[in-house]
C-alpha cells in the first residue's frame, strides 16, 4: 500500500498539519500530489489535500493501522513544488496551511462536509465548477450531395448555412425558429452530425487599438540589456530577479513578450501579472496578438465559470501563457520558464485577506522553487526591490537592476508643469482647474486630441460640512466622514458601503443632522464634480464636441465595465478621460497629449508613512500616459504643496530628488525597506474583548521578544480606522530586523492567546496598510 500526507480542509491554529492515510489499490491511478479527497478524522468525514505520497509509511506509525483515503473528490490542482509553496506561505504569512493550499484549488472549488443537524448524517455536498459543453451542427460528407424535399424550407435553409461552415445550435435556434426539428431530421438521414464540443467561456475580444502593436523592427539598446540580463537568469536556472528600471512607455511589455516568445521555443510557460483589473483587456489583447490561443487570462471580474475554463487550459497545458491579477500566480502551469510581475510597485499585489501575502515575495520563492527567472518591470520600483538590487542578492538568489532610460523611436518624455494652487487663490483663480490646465484642456479640444485628468478621490465632494456649526456627517458605523454623490444626491460611506439620501445647500430642504441649519454644504472635490465642470468647460468652446468619460468605482461596478470605458475612450476623435488610480497605469494611448492631475496632495497627506512614495509613483506613473506617440505630450500638476520632493521628483523626472530623503527619514526611523512591519489586527463587536485580547497579545510577544535583539513592539493601540462595520479595531505593530523569520514566532503567541467568540485575529506581515 502506498502511503499519502493529507492536510484536512479545517481552518484552525490548534489542527494545523498533515495527517498520514493509506491509499487503497483501487485508488492508486488517481491519488496524486494535488488532489481533493474524502478521509475520515475524528470519527467524521473531512475533506483534504494531498501533499506528499510515500511507499513507505511514516517512521512513528510503522506497524500502526492506518486509515484509508475513501474517496478521490477533484483531480490535481498542484504538484510537489506547489505543496512546498503552500508550506512556505503558511510559514512566512503565519496562516493556517489550509488557507494557503485553497489558493491553488480550481476556481468555484466547493467540496465541503455538512450535515443538517446533530443527529443528521454527514453529506457530501459538491458544488465546484464544471465544464460546460456546447453542441454544434457539422455538414457530414454525405450531406453536401443531399437535397430534402423542395417545401423542406427549414432543411434546404439549415443546408445553405451549413455550406459555410459549423455553427452552434444555440445561435441556429436564435436567427430562425423550428430548426431543432430540421437539425433531427437531416441527422437521422446522416446528412448533418451533431458535435459535442467543449464552451471555452471568459474569451472576451477587445477593439483597443493598441493591443494590435506590430512588433518592432529592432530592440532600443535599454530592451536589448534587459532581454540579456533575463537571458542569463534563465541559464543560471536558480530563480533569479531581474528588475527592469525603465521610464513610462520605454517598452517595457515588449521586453516581456520577447523574453516569453524565446521561453515559449524552449517548451515552457510564462505567467504574467499586472495590478489592475484596468489593465487587463489591453494587456491580455496585446499578448494574444502575439500569442494567440496560447493565452489564458485569470482575474476576479470573471464569473466563477469563465475562471474555472481559463484555469483547465492550463492545467491541460493548452494554455502555456497565463496573464492576470495576484491570484494567476497559483496557476497549475507545469512547466513555467518566467514569471514577470509588471508595476512591481503597486500595493495591490499585497493580498488584504487571509492568506495576507505578497505576490512579489511569493514570486521570488516560487522562481527559487521553479528554477526560472523572475522580471520586475516598473518605471517606479518600489523601495525594497532597489535595495535588493543595491545589495546583489536576496535569500540567495541574485537580484540585477537594468535601466531603460529613453522611449523609442521619437517619443520623448512629457514636460511637466507644477500649478501651486495657492498662489492661483491668491490671484482670484477659484475653478478647480487651474489657469495652465484649463488652457491644456481648451487646446486639446481644439486640435481634436486626448487627455487625462486624475483624482484619487470619487464622488462629487468629499464630504458635506455645516457652515454654522461645523458638524461633519459621518457614518454611524465607521469612524470615517461621508462623501457626497450629487448625482444620486446621497452620502456614502466608502468603507462599510452604505448610503443615505440628502441634499446639499441650496436645496432648501437641506437640513444639517447636528443643528437643524440649511446650510450645509459640499466641500472638496470628487471625480463627479470634475466631469461637470469640464463639461461647462469645454462647452463654452466653439471646437466640436468633446466626449468626456469617468472611470472609477462608481462608474465600473458592472463586469466587462473598465474594457468598454476604454473602448469608448480609444474610438472617439477627441475625448478627456477622467478617473482615480486605476487610470495612472499602463494605459497606452498615442494621442493623449495632455495629462492633469486635479489635487497631487490627495495621497500625500494620508497618516501612512508610504504616503510620499506611493504619491511619487502615481504622478509619475500618469505623467507617463502624455506623448507616447508623435505629439509631444504636456502634464500639468496642481498641488497646494509644490515643493514637496515627491512632487518635484515627478515634475523633473528624476527619481533621485525624492529617494535621498526619503531613505535617509525611513533608515533613521527603522521603517521599511530597512525593517519588517508585521501588524496584529483584532477587531470585533465586544470593544472590552477587543481590548483583552489585543493586551494578551502584546504581552505574549513582549514575553516572546526577550530573546529577540533588534525587535521592537509598539502598541497595542486603536487602530485610525477605529471602528468599521460597527467593530471596534485595535493593532499590535511589530518591527523587526529586514532578514527575521518573523510568521513563525507571531503565529505562535496568537496561538496561544484565548480568543472569545466574535473576536477575529489578522496577521499581516509585512504590512502595506496600517489604518
Amino acid at each position: 500500500m502506498a502511503y499519502a500526507s493529507v492536510v484536512p480542509d479545517i481552518s484552525t491554529r490548534a489542527l494545523d498539519g498533515s495527517f498520514a492515510y493509506g491509499v487503497p489499490t483501487e485508488l492508486e491511478q488517481t491519488v496524486e500530489v494535488g488532489t481533493t479527497v474524502l478521509v475520515t478524522l475524528h470519527h467524521r468525514p473531512t475533506v483534504g489535500y494531498v501533499v506528499g505520497l510515500s511507499e513507505e509509511p511514516p517512521a512513528d506509525l510503522v506497524g500502526k493501522r492506518l486509515l484509508p483515503i475513501e474517496q478521490v473528490l477533484a483531480p490535481s490542482a498542484f504538484d510537489e513544488c506547489g505543496a512546498e509553496l503552500a508550506s512556505w506561505i503558511a510559514r512566512e504569512y503565519a496562516c493556517n496551511l489550509p488557507d494557503a493550499l485553497r489558493l491553488f484549488l480550481a476556481p468555484g472549488q466547493k467540496v465541503r462536509v455538512r450535515r443538517q443537524s446533530e443527529d443528521a448524517p454527514w453529506e457530501l455536498q459538491d458544488q465546484s465548477a464544471r465544464q460546460v459543453d456546447d453542441r454544434w451542427v457539422v455538414l457530414t460528407n454525405a450531406g453536401r450531395d443531399f437535397k430534402p424535399r423542395a417545401n423542406a424550407t427549414r432543411q434546404n435553409m439549415l443546408l445553405q448555412i451549413l455550406r459555410q461552415g459549423p455553427v452552434r445550435v444555440a445561435e441556429l435556434n436564435a436567427m430562425l425558429t423550428g430548426m431543432s426539428s430540421a437539425i433531427r431530421s437531416l441527422e437521422a438521414r446522416g446528412a448533418v452530425e451533431v458535435q459535442t464540443r467543449r464552451l471555452v467561456r471568459g474569451d472576451e475580444q477587445t477593439t483597443l487599438s493598441s493591443t494590435h502593436a506590430a512588433k518592432p523592427a529592432r530592440h532600443t539598446e535599454g530592451q536589448e540589456r534587459a532581454l540579456a540580463a533575463i537571458e542569463a537568469a534563465c541559464k543560471a536556472g536558480k530563480g533569479d530577479v531581474v528588475l527592469v528600471d525603465g521610464v513610462t512607455g520605454s517598452g517595457k511589455t515588449e521586453v516581456y513578450l520577447s523574453a516569453i516568445e524565446r521561453v515559449l521555443d524552449q517548451g515552457k510557460g510564462a505567467i504574467v501579472l499586472v495590478p489592475e483589473i484596468s489593465l487587463t483587456p489591453q494587456t491580455v489583447g496585446r499578448f494574444r496578438a502575439r500569442f494567440g490561443e496560447a493565452v489564458s487570462v485569470l482575474h476576479s471580474r470573471l464569473s466563477t465559470g469563465e475562471r474555472y475554463d481559463q484555469w483547465d487550459l492550463v492545467r491541460k497545458g493548452i494554455a502555456r501563457v497565463v496573464v492576470g491579477a495576484r491570484s494567476a500566480l497559483f496557476a497549475p502551469l507545469v512547466n513555467p520558464g518566467l514569471i514577470v510581475i509588471d508595476e512591481e510597485h503597486e500595493g495591490s499585489y499585497k493580498q488584504d485577506g487571509t492568506p495576507r501575502y505578497h505576490a512579489r515575495e511569493v514570486a521570488a520563492e516560487l522562481a527559487r522553487l521553479r528554477g526560472c527567472p523572475l522580471v520586475l518591470g516598473s518605471a517606479t520600483p518600489s523601495l525594497e526591490s532597489l535595495g535588493r538590487c543595491r545589495d546583489g542578492a536576496w535569500r540567495g538568489a541574485s537580484w540585477t537592476r537594468v535601466e531603460m532610460p529613453e522611449r523609442p523611436a521619437s517619443a520623448t518624455l512629457p514636460a511637466v508643469e507644477v500649478v501651486d494652487m495657492a498662489a492661483q487663490f491668491r490671484d482670484g483663480g477659484r475653478s478647480i482647474f487651474s489657469a495652465p490646465l484649463a488652457n491644456g484642456l481648451r487646446e486639446v479640444a481644439r486640435r481634436r486630441q486626448k487627455a487625462v485628468l486624475l483624482l484619487n478621490r470619487r464622488g462629487f465632494a468629499s464630504f458635506l460640512m455645516c457652515r454654522e456649526c461645523g458638524c461633519v456627517p459621518e457614518c454611524p458605523h465607521c469612524s470615517t466622514s461621508l462623501t457626497y454623490h450629487e448625482r444620486t444626491q446621497t452620502l456614502a460611506c466608502h468603507t462599510c458601503g452604505r448610503s443615505w439620501p440628502i441634499r446639499a445647500f441650496p436645496d432648501p430642504s437641506t437640513q444639517c443632522p447636528n443643528c437643524g441649519s440649511r446650510y450645509l454644504a459640499a466641500l472638496g472635490v470628487g471625480t463627479q464634480r470634475v466631469e461637470d465642470e469640464l463639461l461647462m468647460l469645454l462647452s463654452a468652446e466653439d471646437t466640436g464636441p468633446v466626449e468626456v468619460i469617468r472611470m472609477d468605482a462608481d462608474t465600473t461596478r458592472t463586469k466587462g465595465a473598465h474594457q468598454k470605458l476604454l473602448e469608448k475612450f480609444d474610438a472617439a476623435e477627441c475625448a478627456v478621460l477622467v478617473g482615480t488610480q486605476m487610470i495612472a497605469k499602463g494605459l497606452d494611448f498615442p494621442e493623449v497629449t495632455l495629462v492633469g492631475v486635479i489635487n497631487a496632495d490627495t495621497t500625500l497627506k494620508l497618516p501612512d508613512f508610504r504616503a510620499a512614495e506611493r504619491t511619487y509613483a502615481l504622478l509619475e506613473q500618469v505623467a507617463g500616459r502624455a506623448g507616447r506617440g508623435e505629439v509631444p505630450g504636456k502634464v500639468v500638476i496642481q498641488s497646494y504643496w509644490a515643493t514637496h520632493p515627491a512632487i518635484q521628483a515627478a515634475a523633473h523626472h528624476d527619481r533621485s530628488l525624492f529617494l535621498d530623503s526619503e531613505l535617509a527619514q525611513r533608515k533613521e526611523a527603522g521603517y521599511p525597506p530597512y525593517a519588517r512591519f508585521t501588524n496584529v489586527l483584532v477587531w470585533g463587536c465586544n470593544a472590552a474583548d477587543v481590548n483583552r485580547v489585543s493586551e494578551s497579545i502584546a504581552q505574549k510577544l513582549r514575553d516572546a521578544l526577550s530573546s529577540q535583539g533588534g525587535w521592537e513592539l509598539l502598541g497595542p493601540a486603536d487602530c485610525i480606522k477605529a471602528r468599521v462595520k460597527d467593530r471596534t479595531r485595535r493593532h499590535v505593530v511589530l518591527k523587526t530586523p529586514v532578514d527575521s523569520q518573523v510568521g513563525e514566532l507571531v503565529g505562535s503567541c496568537v496561538r496561544a492567546v484565548d480568543v472569545p467568540q466574535g473576536i477575529n485575529i489578522a496577521i499581516d506581515v509585512d504590512a502595506h496598510d496600517m489604518m
